[in-house]
């Protein structure tokens, strides 16, 4: 049964999950810290303030935001979006000193509509 709220290239699919580990996915879900990160991310604008002049929904959230939210060091922090990132969950731009990370919507998208018809 298809997921209505997916809406995605189906050809893309499966360049999107090849490039992913489905093990980092899982890593990166089994964590709940992680999972809040992701959770915060789907809205920013609810979850925190934004840098002057940035859009949150377009650029991001600050790394320095993130980690005053999870009340725990930068350097933990940092190791949780690195872990993110790499299984795929999450996508990062760099503005000047600072790093914003995002939610990979497309890639969110492809592993809902890899575990609703292959798994």
């Amino acid at each position: 049964m298809p997921v209505p709220w997916i809406d995605i290239d189906i050809s893309k699919i499966n360049d999107i999950i090849m490039r992913m580990k489905p093990m980092d996915i899982f890593k990166a879900l089994s964590n709940e810290s992680r999972l809040q990160i992701l959770q915060w991310l789907k809205e920013p604008e609810r979850h925190f303030i934004p840098h002057e002049g940035i859009d949150m929904n377009e650029i991001g959230v600050c790394v320095s935001q993130i980690t005053d939210k999870l009340n725990m060091t930068q350097s933990t922090a940092s190791q949780y979006l690195s872990i993110l990132q790499r299984a795929g969950l999450i996508k990062t731009k760099r503005i000047g000193k600072f790093t914003y990370y995002q939610r990979d919507e497309e890639a969110i998208r492809a592993i809902a509509h890899f575990f609703q018809e292959e798994l």
